[in-house]
């Protein structure tokens, strides 16, 4: 998920040529990253105790680390409906990127943004320096 949503945020700019807002980024950032540790690292402890996986019931003994998981999944759940508000944000603000060449070597990025169709009239050759 990590990456995925660093792809997104990493070629936005150049399929857009538009910006987010990196402090909302941030946050968003640091909101998954306790989402998903609350809801993994407890599994852990969870299966050192002999929680069984794949049983529709449990006893309570595993009920405290199950909603502490549980807890971290809503967290990560609000972090990415937070991802979707911060794409609806630059969309609806319009804000253009300033950099336009964020990555200087490599050739999609010398490109105007964003890309028209056809951008070369022939395959460029790439080599290795």
């Amino acid at each position: 998920v990590f990456a995925i949503m660093a792809g997104i945020i990493h070629w936005f700019p150049l399929f857009t040529g538009l910006s987010m807002n990196s402090k909302l980024l941030k946050i968003q950032f640091t909101t998954m990253f306790i989402g998903v540790n609350t809801t993994f690292f407890p599994q852990h402890f969870l299966g050192l105790s002999g929680m069984p996986r794949r049983y529709s019931d449990y006893p309570d003994a595993y009920l405290t680390w199950n909603v502490v998981s549980s807890i971290g999944s809503m967290i990560s759940t609000v972090s990415i409906l937070m991802f979707m508000f911060i794409l609806w944000e630059a969309f609806s603000s319009n804000k253009k990127s300033i950099f336009s060449n964020q990555m200087g070597t490599n050739i999609e990025w010398l490109q105007k943004m964003p890309p028209m169709e056809h951008s070369y009239s022939e395959l460029p050759m790439l080599t290795k320096f």
